[in-house]
């Protein structure tokens, strides 16, 4: 993946200062400095553009781009997956797009900072053509002003049912022995409990899958009230629009949640776990105490470690 993020001179000092330390010995062409963010090789031009490249250049450019859109109002960049407009299409079975379904999906999981949210919608096929005209789609391919712009019309006509798992939460339940799929499972099954004693009369409840079957279940094993009629689907919210919807009612709680998260702070928190993730941690220690992650963060993620070492350095 390769992002593009055309930034101004304000951003641009902010970023030589932010990645002073994590250089590259060797500077292509027309570039200021090239350095490295985890998966991610950031490589800023004289021009004032900041190409990020790598597999996780979705995260590390996205603090960048919030932080463009404070200082110009505005922000320009380009996203090469997009442009390739899914060469790999997915294969739909269109007896399952267009059926009445149940879907649910996750935010959150890979975000340091925020909490994790499940929802589950239930699309009548007669909603079907409502969607479609909206853009519906998985949260990932949209934008967060795309998707703050079309939820609150989708929730004005699509039944849902949301659970969110506060980080301190999250931090009290994590162990050996429940982990992050654990928790995944076990909200996956409350909301699809839910949804379905409201909205009896679907055909399929779909699940984006993250887990085998057996493994899903077998978190479950404790759980009193155990939803089974499960279709597990891989990329699913690209092929049943319950799912897709499912996907960006839980990214816009988790925007949400995240903004009052960042007045609790005072700062611009970035999403994902990149090395932007860990300064902005340590900054939010220096202010607030480190016992303030337990309550915005999770714990157990490598950037915890990472924080630590850089407050020993300052």
């Amino acid at each position: 993946m390769t992002i593009t993020v055309k930034i101004t001179e304000k951003t641009k000092e902010m970023m030589i200062d932010f990645y002073k330390d994590h250089l590259r010995p060797k500077t292509p062409q027309y570039a200021v400095f090239q350095a490295e963010d985890g998966d991610t090789v950031l490589t800023l031009y004289e021009s004032g553009k900041a190409v990020f490249q790598g597999k996780d250049a979705d995260l590390a450019s996205e603090y960048w781009i919030e932080t463009e859109k404070i200082n110009a109002g505005v922000v320009h960049y380009t996203n090469s997956d997009e442009n390739k407009k899914d060469k790999k299409e997915i294969k739909r079975d269109y007896k399952l797009y267009n059926a009445s379904t149940v879907g649910s999906d996750e935010v959150g999981t890979g975000d340091y900072f925020g909490p994790i949210v499940v929802t589950a919608c239930y699309v009548n096929k007669s909603n079907i053509p409502f969607l479609e005209e909206l853009g519906v789609r998985d949260s990932k391919k949209l934008t967060d002003e795309k998707i703050l712009e079309i939820v609150p019309q989708i929730i004005k006509v699509i039944p849902y049912n949301t659970v969110i798992l506060s980080n301190t939460e999250y931090n009290e339940r994590y162990s050996s022995n429940i982990n992050m799929n654990a928790i995944k499972a076990i909200m996956h099954n409350k909301v699809l409990n839910n949804i379905t004693k409201e909205n009896p009369d679907y055909e399929y409840a779909v699940v984006d899958q993250f887990t085998y079957p057996n493994a899903y279940f077998s978190y479950l094993k404790t759980n009193p009230c155990i939803f089974r009629n499960v279709t597990f689907l891989t990329k699913a919210e690209d092929q049943v629009l319950s799912v897709a919807c499912a996907s960006v009612i839980s990214r816009y709680v988790f925007l949400k949640e995240m903004g009052k998260i960042c007045k609790e702070v005072g700062c611009l928190i970035p999403k994902g776990a990149s090395t932007a993730v860990d300064e902005c941690g340590l900054k939010i220690v220096q202010e607030h105490g480190f016992d303030k992650l337990k309550e915005i963060a999770k714990l157990n993620f490598k950037n915890t470690d990472k924080i630590k070492a850089l407050m020993k350095e300052a």
